[in-house]
């Protein structure tokens, strides 16, 4: 009896691995909605330093932790049959600091806030490194495991239900935060992040992967970066699409300021913010699932470019709103674009290259992108300090058409839909 090929196991075992794969997926919104780096530990930070700049490190150490890594890891799991033992190891390391952060704000009284704001900073840096190790392999697996034509559609319900999962956290952790003293409280909510992260793990190690022993896996292997640098000169549909990658970086720059124009210029409530926040995230949750099944069938390009123009879009109303309801559909607009440029951008990065040469690309396209996401809001809040948040915003409008023409100009999908697939078949009868 013939083994089955691995498009055959693959097949057999697809509706099992999404299934666990989307409740890896919810489960780790779970745990972040209750220690999300860019609010819970924020605030948590907050309470031991007033320091704008040390606070502003908190997300530019998790985006940097998980896109530096990656092209440094090309070579180790380019060699792997099996993607998902590294899997479960390495992401060990993006959950496990949460307990520590827990140890560090259940003793914070006890370390004092110097010793406290050093631990929190490592526990970071751990955090955000952990998932820089372990983000390759894990994009390669789900590569591996999730046909093409399902990919933007996984990857669009999977973060859809991840915001779900993490707004109902973060209404939870809101409370938590506000009816139990400092730092008991955020102990527990650094507890339940670990709790959440548990069960998302769980679920990763029920992946059915099978093992690929079609792949060649050559004696001898170039450096990532010697690898890399071949792979730019030779695929230039995929240089192109790493540039506007780079580009998107900074046409999203005005993104960020969103908030303080409102509280600037329109005297926005605090309840105002949550509104606007509220809509940000119900928006994400349906883009991700609507852009990544549209994103299958229409194509990962044609999202992408539905995604700079709402780049342009929002910016621009932003630039010109004249009251502050017209706020809400600033948002709107750019949860789309975020959509647009973190899961269907995931979704078309994986499809370059070969099994072989797929974790190169991956790191190619994080790696080389983790300095501009530095960069990006640095120079953005510089200009709206010297120029004015509009100037910000009209430069984001720009960059927004600029990265839409590119992308309909330079940039092909790169492997074609299932839709067109079968026109061509038809035409072929």
């Amino acid at each position: 009896m013939d083994m089955p090929s691995l498009e055959e196991s693959v097949q057999e075992h697809l509706k099992h691995n999404i299934t666990v794969n989307l409740l890896d997926g919810a489960f780790y919104g779970f745990g972040w909605g209750f220690g999300s780096v860019g609010t819970i530990v924020t605030l948590f930070v907050s309470r031991m330093t007033h320091s704008a700049i040390l606070i502003g490190l908190i997300p530019a150490i998790h985006a940097v932790g998980w896109q530096l890594p990656q092209l440094f890891m090309a070579n180790s799991v380019a060699r792997l049959r099996r993607y998902k033992p590294m899997v479960m190891w390495m992401t060990i390391h993006e959950r496990l600091p949460f307990l520590a952060l827990g140890v560090v704000a259940l003793f914070m009284t006890a370390l004092g806030n110097k010793a406290a704001l050093i631990l929190t900073f490592i526990i970071l840096i751990w955090q955000g490194l952990g998932a820089g190790f372990t983000a390759n392999a894990w994009q390669s697996m789900i590569a591996k495991i999730i046909p093409s034509d399902w990919r933007g559609t996984f990857f669009g319900a999977q973060a859809g239900l991840s915001n779900v999962l993490i707004s109902v956290a973060a209404i939870a952790a809101g409370v938590i935060l506000d009816r139990v003293h400092d730092p008991l409280n955020f102990a527990i909510c650094f507890s339940l992040t670990i709790v959440g992260m548990g069960l998302s793990l769980f679920f990763v190690g029920l992946t059915r992967e099978p093992v690929d022993n079609e792949k060649v896996i050559p004696t001898r292997q170039a450096s990532p970066w010697k690898g890399g640098l071949e792979i730019l000169r030779s695929d230039r549909n995929f240089s192109a699409f790493l540039v506007i990658r780079l580009l998107a970086q900074f046409a999203t720059m005005g993104f960020a300021f969103y908030i303080v124009y409102g509280l600037e210029r329109f005297g926005m409530s605090d309840l105002t913010a949550g509104l606007l926040t509220a809509a940000l995230t119900i928006t994400q949750t349906v883009a991700n699932a609507v852009m990544g099944w549209l994103g299958d069938r229409l194509g990962h390009r044609a999202m992408l470019i539905a995604g700079s123009v709402a780049v342009t879009l929002s910016s621009l109303m932003a630039w010109g709103a004249p009251s502050l309801n017209w706020m809400y559909l600033v948002f709107i607009l750019s949860g789309l674009a975020n959509v647009a440029y973190w899961t269907i951008g995931m979704a078309i990065t994986v499809e370059f290259g070969t099994e072989e040469t797929r974790p190169t690309y991956i790191g190619l396209s994080n790696t080389l992108v983790a300095p501009f996401t530095i960069i990006a809001p640095l120079l953005g809040g510089w200009i709206a300090d010297s120029a004015g948040f509009q100037t910000t915003f009209m430069i984001s409008a720009v960059g927004g058409l600029v990265i839409a023409g590119l992308l309909f100009w330079l940039v092909r999908d790169p492997r074609p839909r299932r839709w067109k697939t079968r026109i061509t078949e038809v035409q072929g009868n």
